[in-house]
Order: structure tokens, then sequence, then C-alpha cells
């Protein structure tokens, strides 16, 4: 009875995807021409929505973070996981943000005129149908919605299972807003189920109706997504986001930055994980940074140097150079200047995020153009890694594959591109 209990299960689940996929389908071909008055008229209207559900939202997170916390789940993903009225708001503005953003479907990127008079343009259009699979951030629920319905294409979400009441409040206002401009609900579809089987359903490309696939969520959900997709991924790897601390930087702004890159939110993909000090100042910089991180409560795991400097360091091993900790936790070794720099973040990091501090412009020069990161900054926080703060509005996520995209994916970021050629009565030789 069990057995057949299961596969009963699976089949409804592939019955469930399968209606889903033809429904986006479908929904992607309006969308593909609809007048971005209409798209915009639909993100404003789910932004006051959202704004006048907050209670029901709020309600619903709550739910959701007792039971995080009840089944043990990290505090870096129950800080994801939480909403308040601040963080609601911002989801609002989010939306009314993407609004704003100039339409890139019919953006033509270059044109020119063949010698035989034909007329050739470059065109953005939409990808088509976009599956987001994603885990403890309810936010992505209303970014990625956004995002893919002002790019004019379809979205078929699926939130993890710790914030799946959350998501299904803020999916909720989202219809609203789609309903009330005319368009097709299933514009933007949540996936109504926790079940993995879902995952499953979607990384084989329901029936055809999915385009591209994009991960968001830990290294296990990434890697088997890259595994078992049949559909093309924006590789959404982990943030193991670098501060090399160069022997011209300023020690005030080093402090700042290095303590913004890794507490304002060490639950971010572009928090920082390791700090890296040149040696040629290490007698200036390194323990009033230590300090500075011991003060505000971080855990250091240091190599020897930095373990010489302050008695609560502990030792670093080879793995924690490797780690993205997402918590108040972060590595620190001294380096061979930025030679020594780059060496260990082309060893070591995931080429997400890094950051030079120096006043040194020719140190940042080659730092910013000998990296091959998706994001390098230059005296300034990595937590800005971040397409809103690239006035992007919002963000899919930040992809480190040089595939399509890199860096935050946004509206433009989720179109490909077609030709059109005009021409008057040409035929080939």
């Amino acid at each position: 009875m069990t057995i057949v209990k299961i596969s009963t299960e699976k089949q409804d689940i592939a019955a469930l995807m399968a209606g889903i996929g033809r429904a986006a389908h479908a929904a992607a071909t309006t969308l593909a021409h609809t007048p971005t008055k209409q798209k915009d008229a639909a993100l404003l209207a789910a932004a006051m929505c959202v704004r006048a559900n907050i209670d029901d939202i709020l309600t619903a997170n709550a739910d959701d973070v007792a039971d995080a916390v009840k089944n043990g789940l990290a505090p870096a993903m129950i800080d994801r996981l939480t909403l308040d009225t601040k963080r609601v708001e911002a989801i609002a503005r989010a939306l009314e943000d993407i609004a704003a953003l100039p339409d890139p479907v019919g953006t033509k990127i270059a044109e020119w005129d063949r010698p035989n008079g034909l007329h050739i343009e470059r065109v953005r259009t939409p990808l088509g149908v976009i599956g987001i699979i994603y885990e403890s951030r309810p936010n992505v629920t209303a970014d990625a919605g956004a995002l893919c319905l002002k790019s004019g294409n379809a979205a078929i979400l699926r939130g993890g299972s710790e914030a799946l009441r959350s998501s299904k409040a803020i999916h909720a206002s989202l219809l609203e807003g789609i309903i009330a401009a005319g368009l097709p609900e299933a514009a933007i579809q949540l996936v109504p189920v926790a079940d993995r089987a879902a995952v499953g359903e979607m990384l084989r490309g329901l029936d055809g109706n999915l385009d591209v696939i994009v991960p968001r969520g830990g290294k296990s959900l990434v890697a088997r997504v890259q595994d078992e997709a049949r559909v093309p991924v924006f590789a959404h790897l982990e943030g193991v986001c670098h501060v090399y601390i160069d022997r011209d930087a300023d020690l005030d702004m080093a402090r700042n930055i290095v303590l913004n890159s890794k507490l304002r939110r060490t639950g971010i993909c572009g928090a920082a994980e390791t700090l890296l000090v040149d040696e040629a100042c290490a007698a200036t910089h390194l323990k009033p940074l230590v300090e500075a991180l011991l003060a505000e409560g971080c855990e250091v795991r240091g190599d020897a140097a930095t373990q010489a400097v302050d008695v609560r360091v502990k030792p670093a091993t080879e793995d924690d150079w490797y780690t993205e900790y997402l918590d108040a936790i972060i590595a620190v070794r001294l380096v061979k200047g930025i030679d020594g720099a780059m060496a260990h973040i082309v060893k070591y990091g995931s080429a997400h995020t890094e950051a030079i501090v120096t006043a040194n412009a020719a140190a940042a020069e080659r730092f910013l153009t000998e990296l091959d990161s998706a994001i390098l900054l230059h005296n300034a926080s990595t937590q800005y890694a971040d397409g809103g703060e690239f006035g992007m509005g919002a963000e899919i996520g930040i992809a480190t594959g040089k595939f399509h995209a890199r860096g935050p994916v946004g509206v433009e970021q989720l179109t490909s591109f077609k030709y059109t050629v005009r021409g008057n009565g040409q035929v080939r030789p």
C-alpha cells in the first residue's frame, strides 16, 4: 500500500508541474508582446497589495520562523527567512523600482548596414519561461517574479519548504497585481508544494516548456541543479568573498570596509568570508583589524601570524579558506602583496565578489583588471554585490559563471536577442 501511495503522489506532482509548465508557456507567449505600461501597472499594483497585505505576510512569516527555530535551522538561514515591517516595505519598494526600470524588450543593441543594402538589427527578446529554485529568502518570490515579468518572461518559482507560507502570502499580492493589470495569472506561478519531486520535474524541463533554470541557494542545491538540469542554467555558486588590505590602505577606511563587508548581514552571498592583509602593513593594520572584528562578536580563524596578534584567534584549517560561513566567522591570513592576494583568491575563491582597499591606483587597477570574479570593488564593501545597489531594481541572484550573464542578474540579463534583417528584394548570388 505504501508503494502505491508514493507512486500516486509522484504522479500527482508530475501532473501538477506539467500543468504549471503549460500555463507558463502560454503566459510567456503573451508577455513577450505585452506593452511596458501594462507590465509596470501590474508591478505597481502588486507593490500596493504587498503593503495592504502586510499583516497576512508577517503572520505567515512568523509561522515559518517558529517552525525553522523548532527544526534547528541555522541562524544565518533564519535571518534570511525572517521578515519585519522594514523588510516587507523593502519588498514593495523593490517592485516599484523594477517598474521604473527601462523595458529591455525590443531594445536595439546594435544596428548596421551591409554593402548589399541589407539593414541588420540586434534586438533584445525575452528568454521565455524561467524557473527559479531558491531556499529560505521569501523576498526572492517578489524580486524574481517581478524581474521576470518586467523582462517579458513567465516565472515558475519553487521556494524552500521553510519559507513556503511566507512565499505564498507574497505571491498572493503579486497575483492581485497581475490580475488588476489584465495579465495572465500564470505570468508568475509559485509551486504550491514542498515535495522535492517538483524540483526534479523542473530540472527535466517540464515537457519542453521551461527555458532556463536559476538556482539560488546553498552549494548542494546548486550542485544538484548543475548535475541534473536538462535546460540551460544560470550558475549561482557560493559566495566565498574576499577583502584584501593592501600596504597602501588607509587604516580607518580598511576597518570600516572590513566590518561592513563581514558583519552588516552575515547571511548574504556578498558577505566577506576571508580577509587578506599585505604582510608589508601587518605591523600597523593586522592587529587593529582583528581586534575590531573580535570586538563586534566575530569569530576570527587565522594563520600563525594572525593568531600571534590575539589569543582569541582560532587556528585556520585548509578548509577555512574554501568556506562560505554565512555567519559571524571570518578567516584571516597574511599574503605577500597583491600577487599573493590574487593567487589566494584564484585558488580558494568562488569567482563571486572581491574587494581591494588601497590608495595606490596602480595596485587597484591590477586587482580590477587581472582578477576574473563576477564583481570586483576598489575601496568599497563587498556587501554592495547586489542588484538593487547596482541600480538594477533587484536581482534574481549573482551569476558566477561565464556564459550569458555574470554578476547581478536583472532585467537585461533575463533577455536574449534576435536579428531582424530588412531588405528591398535582395537575393544571394
